[in-house]
C-alpha cells in the first residue's frame, strides 16, 4: 500500500474534510481504488488526479453533476483537463482583476465626492451570457450529425473555414482547415483537445485581412452578438461563402407550434423585439434562407431540441446550458417549469400535444443561410 493515501491524508493534503471524500465516493465521483488492511479508503496517483480535477471544478463554480460529465469525458485526458481548468483561471483571475480595477475607480470617485452613474456601477459586474451558461455546455450541447451535415453540404469544396462564434467547437467540420473565433474564455477553456486553434475575438471586429477565408461559418451563435448586421458583414468581408444558422425571430407562427413558448414562457417574444428581421440577416451576406427542421431526438440541447421530450425541460443541467432561459430571468423560468411539471404530471400536456408523437422532425424557425 506504499504507493497509496490514505483518506485523511488526501483529506489532509486536499484541504477539504473525510466526510466530502466519502461523499465522493458514495455518488461514484472518485471512487478509491483501494483499502487498507483495516478497510480505510486508499487513493491511487491516478484516484488522486481525477480527485485534482474534481476538486478544482467545483472551486470554479461547477456543479457535481456538470463535474462528472467533464471528468468522465473518454476524449478527454488529463492535459487536456489542465489546459481548460488553466483557462477558467485565467478568466476568474482576469475577471477579478477587472472588478478590482472598476471598484478602485469608483472609490477615488467618491473620495472627491463624484457619485457614479448606475450603468458605470453595472458595468463592474458585466459578464457576457455566455460566461454565465458556458459552463454547463460540455454536458448538453453536442453536435448534431443531421444538422452538421447540412452545415457541411453548405460548406461546398471550401477547404479553409472560419467558425465564428465556435463555443466548444460544435459543428466545426474535421476534413476542413478550420480557424475558430470566440470571445469566451470559458468557452475557449472547454474546447477538447485537438479542437482547431481558436482566436479570441469578436464577430463584428474579425482580425483577418479580407478574402482569408473560403468560407465562414457561424452556429447558433448570432442571437449572442452585440450587433448580428455587422458580425455577417464581417463574415461576407473575410470569406467567399458564408454559412450561417439562426432563428427566423418574424416567424410569429413558430411560437404558436413551439408549446414551450406558446403555452409556459411567453416571455420568450420579448426577447425577440429588436432582434433583426430574417430578411436583413439575409440581406447582409447576400445570400438566401432555407428552413431546417428540428429531430425529434436531436442530440444538441439548444432550446426547442426536447420538442417531443418534455420532461427534459425540468432538468436544471438542461436549462443552464440554453441562453433563453437566464434571459428571461427566474422568476419566469420557475413559473414555467412549476406548470409543465403539473401538466406533465397530470396528463394535461400530453392531451394538448398528442399529434407530436406522429412526428420524426418539427419547423420551429430554425434556418440556414448561405450565400
Amino acid at each position: 500500500m506504499e504507493e497509496h493515501l490514505t483518506v485523511g491524508r488526501v483529506a489532509e493534503l486536499a484541504g477539504v474534510s473525510v466526510r466530502t471524500l466519502h461523499h465522493y465516493d458514495a455518488v461514484g465521483l472518485v471512487r478509491p481504488s483501494a483499502r487498507t488492511a483495516a478497510g480505510y479508503r486508499a487513493y491511487s496517483a491516478d484516484d488522486v488526479e481525477r480527485l485534482r480535477e474534481v476538486l478544482a471544478y467545483r472551486r470554479l463554480g461547477f456543479g457535481l453533476r456538470e463535474i462528472a460529465d467533464l471528468v468522465d469525458d473518454p476524449d478527454t485526458d488529463a492535459v487536456a483537463h489542465l489546459r481548460r481548468l488553466r483557462g477558467l483561471l485565467m478568466e476568474q483571475r482576469d475577471r477579478a482583476g477587472a472588478m478590482v480595477t472598476a471598484i478602485d475607480r469608483e472609490l477615488e470617485a467618491r473620495a472627491m465626492g463624484i457619485r457614479t452613474t448606475p450603468e458605470e456601477q453595472l458595468k463592474v459586474l458585466g459578464a457576457q451570457l455566455y460566461d454565465a451558461i458556458g459552463t454547463a455546455y460540455p454536458a448538453t450541447r453536442r453536435t448534431e450529425p443531421r444538422i452538421a451535415a447540412r452545415v457541411w453540404e453548405a460548406l461546398g469544396d471550401a477547404r479553409t473555414v472560419l467558425n465564428v462564434g465556435a463555443g466548444t467547437g460544435s459543428y466545426e467540420p474535421p476534413d476542413r482547415d478550420v480557424t475558430a473565433v470566440e470571445p469566451s474564455a470559458v468557452m475557449r477553456a472547454q474546447r477538447p483537445a485537438g479542437a482547431a486553434p481558436c482566436v479570441a475575438a469578436a464577430a463584428e471586429s474579425l482580425p483577418f485581412e479580407d478574402g482569408s477565408f473560403d468560407a465562414a461559418m457561424a452556429f447558433s451563435t448570432v442571437h449572442h452578438w452585440r450587433d448580428p448586421i455587422a458580425g455577417l458583414r464581417e463574415m461576407r468581408r473575410v470569406a467567399r461563402r458564408v454559412v450561417v444558422v439562426t432563428y427566423d425571430a418574424g416567424d410569429t407562427e413558430r411560437r404558436e407550434r413551439f408549446w414551450l413558448t406558446r403555452d409556459y414562457l411567453p416571455e420568450f417574444a420579448d426577447l425577440l423585439a429588436d432582434w433583426p428581421s430574417l430578411a436583413d440577416l439575409t440581406r447582409a451576406i447576400g445570400g438566401r434562407a432555407e428552413p431546417v427542421l428540428i429531430p425529434w431526438d436531436c442530440a444538441d440541447g439548444f432550446f426547442e431540441a426536447y420538442w417531443r421530450r418534455p420532461e427534459a425541460y425540468l432538468d436544471e443541467q438542461v436549462r443552464r446550458a440554453v441562453s433563453v432561459w437566464t434571459r428571461v430571468g427566474p422568476q419566469a423560468e420557475r413559473r414555467a417549469v412549476d406548470s409543465l411539471r403539473e401538466d406533465l404530471a397530470s396528463g394535461r400536456w400530453a392531451e394538448r400535444n398528442r399529434d407530436l408523437v406522429a412526428l420524426d422532425a418539427a419547423e420551429l424557425g430554425l434556418r440556414l443561410l448561405v450565400a
